[in-house]
C-alpha cells in the first residue's frame, strides 16, 4: 500500500470520521474537461477570439464559465459585460448538451464508487457547472438518486476557489441529519488546484485525483491519487 495512503488510514480516520462524501463533477465524475476547453475556444472563435490550448487552459481548466470568459476576454482586450458573458455561455452549454447526448464520458469505475459510499455515507456534489449538464450526465448513468445534494453554478455567487459550493452542501445536508456534520468530517474529492483550495478553505478533507493536473501541482490536497479505481484508497476511505 502506499505510504501516503497508509499514513492517512492509520493516523487520520480513527481522529476524524467521515460522516459526508463531496464530490467534485468536471474531471471527478465526468471526463469532459477537454470538451469543456474545446467548446470554450469554438465559442470565443466565433467572436473572433483565437486562443491556444495553453491559453485556454490556463485561465478555466476547474473555474465556472462565468470567470473564464470574462478572463479570457479581459486579456483579448474585449469589452466583458454581464449580457455578453451570459450569452457566451448559454451557447456553449448547447453545444456541450448535444456533444455529451453523443458521448459517453464517464470515467471508469466512478459509477460503482459512487455507488458504494453512497450505501456508507450521506453524498454531495459541487460543481461549477450548469444544473442540465450534471442533470443529464447523472440521469443517464443511474447516479441522480444516490446524491442528497446537488449544488451547481446557478446556486452559489461565487465559484472555485470560494468554498462557498462545499459549505453551502453541508448546510444542506446538515438540514436531514440528525446530529451535525462538521466540515472536517467531510470528505471532498477533488481534481483541480482551484477545487482543492476550496475544499480547503472550507476546512473539509480533500483527496485529488490526478485526472487534469499532475500530482505535483495538486499538493495542497490531503492525499493525492492516480484514479479513483484504486482499491487501497476507497478502502481508506470506508474502513474507519
Amino acid at each position: 500500500m502506499d505510504a501516503r495512503v497508509q499514513q492517512i488510514k492509520n493516523q487520520r480516520l480513527p481522529n476524524a470520521p467521515w460522516r459526508a462524501v463531496l464530490f467534485d463533477f468536471n474531471g471527478v465524475i465526468i471526463d469532459d474537461e477537454p470538451l469543456h476547453l474545446e467548446l470554450i475556444q469554438r465559442v470565443l472563435g466565433e467572436e473572433g477570439v483565437r486562443l491556444s490550448k495553453a491559453e485556454c487552459r490556463n485561465k478555466c481548466l476547474g473555474v465556472p464559465d462565468r470567470a473564464g470568459f470574462k478572463a479570457l476576454l479581459h486579456e483579448a482586450g474585449r469589452q466583458v459585460t454581464e449580457a455578453a458573458v451570459t450569452a457566451l455561455i448559454a451557447r456553449k452549454a448547447d453545444y456541450y448538451l448535444q456533444a455529451i447526448r453523443e458521448r459517453d464520458l464517464l470515467f471508469p469505475g466512478v459509477g460503482a464508487l459512487v455507488q458504494r459510499l453512497a450505501a456508507q455515507f450521506p453524498l454531495a456534489l459541487v460543481s461549477g457547472a450548469l444544473r442540465p449538464e450534471v442533470d443529464f450526465t447523472l440521469g443517464r448513468a443511474g447516479l441522480h438518486e444516490h446524491f442528497n445534494v446537488i449544488v451547481t453554478a446557478e446556486d452559489v455567487s461565487a465559484g472555485k476557489p470560494h468554498p462557498a459550493g462545499f459549505l453551502k452542501a453541508l448546510a444542506c445536508l446538515n438540514e436531514t441529519q440528525p446530529q451535525l456534520i462538521q466540515p472536517h468530517e467531510c470528505l471532498v474529492i477533488e481534481d483541480s488546484i482551484a477545487g482543492v483550495e476550496a475544499a480547503k478553505r472550507a476546512g473539509m478533507f480533500c483527496v485529488a485525483v490526478t485526472n487534469s493536473f499532475a500530482a505535483e501541482a495538486l499538493q495542497e490536497a490531503d492525499l493525492v491519487v492516480a484514479n479513483l479505481a484504486e482499491r487501497e484508497f476507497e478502502q481508506c476511505l470506508i474502513s474507519n
